[in-house]
């Protein structure tokens, strides 16, 4: 069956040019329904020209790009059931809650191998957000080529604050893209893609709760800035998720996101809540497809 590409695609009910873009949030285990989402994109071979994602939602999007359809849901789910890689143990030995070997080199080069190949010769561009920790700025980055550095990229933009280490790229000390710039809608527009689809995390209507707090000096004390944007991300994430419902409610983005309030949390180790969670990622990325005349 030949691929389609959404920059080539004409439906009946979405006008689709080059033009259109994939917006990827992150949240941690959350983003098995992003994996499903996209599962389904490429059981019907749907394939968007830009994807900019964070954090989660970068390792599910690489998957994707490689054109590997249930390899991200084999890690967010079968993984961790016979790894258990996410507990206090890791953090203790490792300085991060995921266990880095697992997730960063036995997965990519033994459990199930990336398509590097696949990726490289992808024409569409993969572009994922981290934190500068000197700059406590947003950047977007991407890689086709340096295996190692692509690497490097997506466990920094998935480098959790308080609960993983600082990661070096381009000598650059970086965290998790969700600090500063969860849901980079602004970003797609910004690259000349004026038509997008958003895959969130959340339910519609969700407000984070989590208190603001002034983080204290002896955390990251040589980055300040990183700090004052820590203490912002509460606000920040709630001004994001009150953008994205005005442009969906004036019809300028397509979002899909979980139906009902998550009993997933970011570090939630339930299969069974994890398989559902999926399960629906599945189904409503299916609707989305055959409702616009994508299959």
């Amino acid at each position: 069956m030949k691929k389609h590409y959404l920059c080539i695609i004409k439906s009946i009910k979405m006008q689709i040019t080059a033009n259109t873009g994939l917006v990827l949030e992150g949240g941690g285990m959350r983003g098995v329904f992003t994996s499903g989402v996209l599962d389904a994109f490429m059981k019907h071979e749907v394939y968007f020209p830009y994807v900019v994602a964070v954090s989660a939602g970068a390792c599910n999007g690489l998957s994707y790009m490689s054109h590997q359809p249930r390899r991200a849901r084999w890690s967010n789910i079968d993984m961790l059931q016979k790894f258990d890689y996410i507990s206090l143990k890791s953090l203790i030995v490792n300085g991060s809650i995921f266990d880095p070997e697992i997730l960063y080199e036995r997965f990519p080069n033994e459990f199930v191998p990336f398509d590097y190949d696949t990726y490289e010769r992808n024409p569409c561009v993969f572009e994922v957000v981290t934190t500068n920790c000197k700059t406590g700025r947003a950047m977007y980055l991407s890689e086709k080529r340096d295996h190692q550095r692509l690497t490097q990229i997506v466990k920094a933009s998935s480098s959790l604050p308080f609960v993983a280490q600082i990661t070096v790229v381009d000598g650059i000390p970086m965290l998790d893209g969700g600090i500063v710039d969860s849901i980079p809608i602004v970003r797609a527009i910004d690259t000349g893609h004026q038509e997008n689809v958003v895959v969130l995390t959340r339910n519609r209507g969700y407000r984070s709760s989590e208190p603001d707090i002034k983080i204290p000096k002896f955390l990251y004390g040589e980055y300040p800035r990183l700090r004052v944007a820590l203490s912002r991300r509460t606000e920040e994430y709630n001004k994001q998720l009150d953008l994205i419902e005005r442009m969906e409610d004036w019809g300028e983005i397509i979002v899909i996101r979980p139906e009902k309030p998550l009993e997933v949390g970011r570090i939630t180790e339930d299969v069974v809540k994890l398989e559902r969670l999926y399960e629906e990622g599945f189904q409503l990325g299916e609707r989305f497809i055959l409702s616009e005349g994508l299959a």
